[in-house]
């Protein structure tokens, strides 16, 4: 798997509940925070043969999602590298293997006249920047009225 921090404990604990053993690769930009989540899964009480934490650049990822072992991938991350993994994933002899991909999103936060700019600056820097901006539900667009954008 390859995802960021953000998306970490979700695709990590979703798979290790499901019975599978998982071999996490998080964002090059996130691997204090994977590392801090990967003893919180150590101290919950998973052993360490059902889960690894490998850091490392796309390679690392590539050469993970091409093993013939591995028998599903979820990535959060760019559309350019959500479509290379489907390819190599599509090339592999043997079974299909699933993938879960969250790539590249439009999110957008439609703020009204009715919103407390506090409020409004707190949900935009929350959305936008928790996580590195690597969710796939991070903020990419704002909308709003000119009156609550002079008010912020």
């Amino acid at each position: 798997m390859e995802f960021s921090a953000g998306d970490f404990p979700g695709q990590v604990s979703a798979a290790l509940v499901a019975g599978n053993s998982v071999i996490a690769k998080p964002a090059p930009q996130t691997p204090l925070v994977a590392q801090c989540a990967m003893q919180l899964i150590y101290d919950a009480g998973v052993p360490e043969n059902a889960f690894r934490l490998l850091i490392g650049g796309p390679e690392l990822g590539a050469e993970i999602v091409a093993h013939p072992y591995v028998a599903g991938v979820a990535f959060t991350g760019s559309t350019a590298t959500g479509r290379a993994i489907n390819r190599a994933l599509a090339n592999k002899d043997g079974p299909i293997v699933p993938l879960i991909a969250e790539t590249g999103g439009q999110n957008a936060l439609i703020v009204d006249s009715s919103a407390l700019p506090e409020q409004v600056v707190d949900d935009v820097l929350t959305s936008a920047f928790r996580s590195a901006g690597q969710r796939c539900s991070a903020l990419r667009v704002l909308c709003l009225p000119e009156a609550t954008a002079i008010g912020c």
